[in-house]
C-alpha cells in the first residue's frame, strides 16, 4: 500500500478562521471590492484550487502532495521565501558601518482619514518621512543618506497603527561623491527635531493634497483638525544603532515581508471566537486576546494594503535607480572591494541554507529522493486519484 506523507495537524489560521465565519463577517459588514482577492487567495492557499504536483519517493515510493501558494502580501503562509529572498538580494548592499533604526508614527488621530484614503495618505507618510530624513542628512551631515522605509500599519491588538520603520546607513556621500561622512559617536539625529520636521512636512503635504481634492475628509472642519494636529505630540524614535554588519539583514527581516498576524500567534478558534498572543511592551510581557473571530476578521481586513502599493521603499544612495553604482562608489571611497556576483540559489539550496533540511529528501525513508511525477492543474475542488497507481 502507498504510504502518502501528510502534514502535521496544524493549529487554527487565519484562513481557518476566514472558512468558518466569513459568512457571519458579511451579515454585518460589507465585503469591500479591495478584500475579496485577498479572502479568496487565503482561503486557497495551499489547496487543490491553486493547482500543484505530486512527488513520488524513488525508493520506498512514499507519495506527497503539494499544493501552490497563493502569493499574496497579504498571506501568512506565504511571506517567508519572498522576505528570504529579498534579504538574500541586499546582502550585497550591506556596508560595514553602524545602521540607527528610526521609527515614524502618525498621530492615532489621523487613522479614520487614513482608512478612507489609504494610497493619498501612505504616499504622504514615505514623503514625509523621507523627506525629513534627508534634509537631516543634508544640514547635518553635508551629504546624502542612504536608506529603507517599511510601512506597518498595525498594533499588537490588530488596531490601526501606522508607522514606518526606517533603516539608515550611518553615514553620508558627498555631493560630489569623493567623500564618505560618516556619524559620530553613534549619534544620527535629534529625535526632538525629527519630529518638529516631520510633522511640518506631512501637514504642508496633506493641505496641498486636500486643496486638489483628492482626500476624502469627513468629521468636521478641516482647520480646526489641522490645529488639532499640529497641537499633537508627533512620535520620531531613534533606537539605538546596529553595529555588526551581519546583524543587519537579522535586524530587517524582523520588519520586511510582515502581514498584521502571524499564524503563530493564533491560540484558539471557538465557538465564534479567537484568542491570539500580543506582547505589551508597556507590561513586558505577553498577553492573551480573545475577540470574536468577527471583529478578528474585521481587524484583519483593516490593513490591506491598496492594489500596486509599494511597502518597502528605498532612498538616497539605497535609491533603485543608482543603488549598484552609488554603492560600489562608496566601497571604493572606503578601500573595499566591490562584491562578486553571484546567482540566486534555488529552493531547495535556500532551504537547506536556512533549517538544515534537505526538502528533496524523502521524510519516510530518509534515504530517497522525491520527484515530481504528477501535476495537478488548478481549479480543482480536490486532490485528482493519482494515488492508486503511485506505487507502480
Amino acid at each position: 500500500m502507498t504510504q502518502i506523507i501528510k502534514p502535521e495537524k496544524k493549529t487554527p489560521e487565519v484562513a481557518d478562521i476566514l472558512h468558518h465565519h466569513l459568512d457571519d463577517y458579511k451579515a454585518e459588514y460589507s465585503l469591500w471590492p479591495e478584500h475579496r482577492k485577498i479572502v479568496s487567495d487565503l482561503l486557497n492557499c495551499r489547496t487543490a484550487r491553486l493547482g500543484g504536483h505530486i512527488e513520488r519517493c524513488d525508493t520506498c515510493g512514499a507519495v506527497r502532495i503539494t499544493y501552490h501558494s497563493c502569493r499574496n502580501r497579504h498571506c501568512p503562509k506565504c511571506q517567508h521565501m519572498p522576505r528570504e529572498r529579498w534579504l538574500e538580494k541586499r546582502k550585497d548592499e550591506i556596508l560595514p558601518i553602524s545602521y540607527f533604526h528610526v521609527v515614524f508614527t502618525l498621530p492615532h488621530e489621523l487613522n479614520t482619514v487614513i482608512l478612507n484614503n489609504k494610497k493619498v495618505m501612505f504616499n504622504i507618510l514615505f514623503a514625509a518621512a523621507s523627506k525629513t530624513l534627508l534634509t537631516f542628512g543634508k544640514n547635518e551631515l553635508n551629504g546624502t543618506l542612504g536608506f529603507l522605509a517599511v510601512l506597518h500599519t498595525w498594533d499588537q491588538k490588530l488596531n490601526p497603527h501606522f508607522h514606518l520603520h526606517c533603516l539608515v546607513a550611518g553615514g553620508a556621500v558627498s555631493k560630489d561623491k569623493k567623500r564618505w561622512l560618516p556619524v559620530k559617536n553613534d549619534y544620527l539625529f535629534n529625535e526632538e527635531a525629527l519630529s518638529r520636521v516631520f510633522c511640518g512636512k506631512f501637514m504642508e503635504r496633506l493641505e496641498r493634497v486636500r486643496k486638489t481634492g483628492a482626500l476624502k475628509f469627513t468629521g468636521g472642519a478641516y482647520g480646526n483638525f489641522k490645529n488639532m494636529l499640529y497641537a499633537k505630540n508627533w512620535v520620531v524614535s531613534v533606537r539605538d544603532p546596529v553595529k555588526r554588519p551581519e546583524h543587519v539583514l537579522e535586524y530587517l527581516a524582523r520588519y520586511t515581508h510582515r502581514v498584521a498576524i502571524a499564524n503563530s500567534r493564533i491560540k484558539k478558534l471557538e465557538n465564534g471566537m479567537v484568542s491570539f498572543t500580543a506582547k505589551n511592551r508597556k507590561k513586558q510581557r505577553t498577553e492573551t486576546i480573545t475577540i470574536t473571530a468577527v471583529e478578528f476578521i474585521r481587524r484583519f481586513l483593516l490593513h490591506s494594503l491598496p492594489s500596486g502599493f509599494v511597502r518597502i521603499r528605498h532612498y538616497g544612495f539605497l535609491a533603485n535607480r543608482n543603488r549598484t553604482e552609488n554603492l560600489n562608489t562608496i566601497r571604493r571611497l572606503m578601500g573595499l572591494s566591490d562584491p562578486p556576483t553571484k546567482e540566486m540559489a534555488s529552493l531547495e539550496e535556500m532551504m537547506l541554507q536556512l533549517t538544515g533540511t534537505d526538502i528533496t529528501t524523502c521524510p519516510c525513508c530518509s534515504k530517497g529522493k522525491m520527484h515530481v511525477f504528477a501535476e495537478i492543474p488548478k481549479g480543482r475542488p480536490r486532490p485528482p486519484n493519482y494515488l492508486n497507481c503511485a506505487a507502480g
